[in-house]
């Protein structure tokens, strides 16, 4: 037992500051702010992994670790099990902090700038397709469906589809919630209540389904580019293997800083083109572009597009348990999945699921990606709750290093389901 080890930390060690936590909790002197925060979820968020990957069933058809990382969470919030004061200090550490928005910056940039440049051109421009795809056939699916509960097309669709669609709550529901008010006159706040449940539920399942996808993935290994998104050739990964060097510790400062320079770009381009022309678009958005544009064009020497893949290596393998549990904590209300679970609104719901698999795997594949990927990416993460939800169902998918594809469907793919609902309503009503 001396030899095994939960984060790299061998058991007996591992313990002592696992109790060192717990007793700061206790004692509700866990620090607030950062180091309360980090210590907490790194601890218990790599114990709850651990417990996940090594459950039977969880770990065969349900992803393993991230499910229950994510969802024990919840449950430590929503049973009142963790102190309210450790529990508020983690969401404001993930929201007002920006862990999360440091997480995902590092992943951009540096699966970006660790790609094939080559392999991202022809990729991006295949993509758009893929996603309409998912959401064609996932919306198509859910109205058929209704049909069976005596709910109209229309109503199935507005209030479930779209929701699960849309891109989370913030990029998604609320504003979708705005786009039924000015159409139906009714207050935004009726129509978001509707909306939630939907929102909530298929964001569990999402996750649920990645892991589903990457079991498949081995029983159907033809399917699947093991993170790879497009069916590529030798020739496309010589540049990719060419960067392939030794890290240093520098490298690490390097890519914190300029990933996080990106998403500062990103928040400068965007206030930008509000003030200017009124059009708001997600700062995720506009760095993607960035960090594209940068690598397809060859602006950022070598050396350091390799900071950057490290640093996103760095950060994807030693932190994303914490941040899984974080997510758990501060996004993932199990109250609202609960309140909404019916045999009815499920079936409806996995539905939405289900065609959005379907469809971007169809579409993807015609497009030359592979199918799970593409199902993952274009498809579940058009269905997840945005940036939170790309790293979930990434992570249960067990490919991190989709990022870049799942934030284009969460913020661009979530701003054209808003821009559909306006043309939509008006026909549905």
């Amino acid at each position: 037992m001396n030899n095994y080890k939960i984060m790299g930390i061998e058991l007996p060690y591992y313990i002592v500051l696992a109790i060192i936590i717990l007793i700061a909790v206790a004692l509700r002197v866990l620090p607030i702010g950062m180091i309360g925060a980090f210590a907490f979820m790194m601890i218990f968020g790599s114990l709850l992994e651990l417990i996940g990957n090594h459950l039977p069933i969880i770990k065969t058809f349900f992803g393993g670790g991230p499910i229950i990382v994510i969802f024990g969470s919840a449950a430590l919030v929503y049973f009142h099990i963790l102190p309210e004061i450790v529990s508020e200090n983690i969401t404001i550490f993930m929201t007002d902090g920006g862990f999360l928005d440091f997480y995902i910056a590092a992943l951009i940039t540096g699966s970006i700038l660790g790609m094939s440049k080559k392999l991202l051109v022809k990729a991006a421009v295949r993509y758009l397709p893929t996603i309409l795809g998912g959401v064609t056939v996932a919306l198509g699916l859910v109205s058929i469906a209704g049909l069976l509960f005596d709910q109209s097309p229309g109503e199935s669709m507005a209030y479930i589809g779209i929701p699960i669609m849309g891109g989370g709550m913030g990029a998604g529901a609320v504003p979708i919630s705005q786009v039924f008010s000015g159409a139906l006159k009714m207050p935004a706040e009726q129509i978001l209540s509707r909306l939630v449940p939907a929102v909530a539920l298929g964001n569990a399942m999402a996750i649920v389904a990645g892991g589903f996808l990457d079991k498949l993935g081995k029983i159907k290994p033809e399917w699947t580019g093991n993170g790879q998104l497009m069916e590529i050739t030798d020739e496309d990964m010589i540049e990719k293997e060419k960067s392939q060097q030794k890290t240093t510790v520098s490298e690490y400062g390097i890519g914190i800083v300029i990933a996080t320079c990106f998403f500062t770009l990103g928040n400068i381009i965007g206030y930008l083109f509000k003030v200017s022309i009124g059009l708001d678009i997600h700062p995720y958005a506009w760095m993607i572009i960035s960090v594209a544009l940068v690598k397809a064009f060859n602006l950022l020497p070598e050396k350091y597009e390799n900071a950057c893949a490290n640093w996103y290596q760095f950060v994807a393998g030693n932190f994303t348990a914490a941040l899984m549990m974080g997510i758990g904590i501060a996004y993932t209300d199990l109250g609202q999945v609960i309140d909404a679970f019916s045999l009815a609104y499920f079936i409806l719901v996995l539905m939405v699921i289900i065609g959005a698999i379907v469809g971007s795997a169809f579409i993807g594949k015609l497009m030359g990606f592979y199918p799970i990927e593409a199902a993952i990416t274009a498809g579940l993460c058009m269905a997840n709750m945005g940036g939170t939800g790309d790293v979930a169902v990434l992570t249960a998918s067990k490919r991190m290093e989709l990022m870049p594809f799942a934030q284009i469907s969460s913020r661009l793919g979530g701003a054209f389901i808003i821009l559909l609902t306006t043309f939509l309503i008006p026909i549905i009503f």
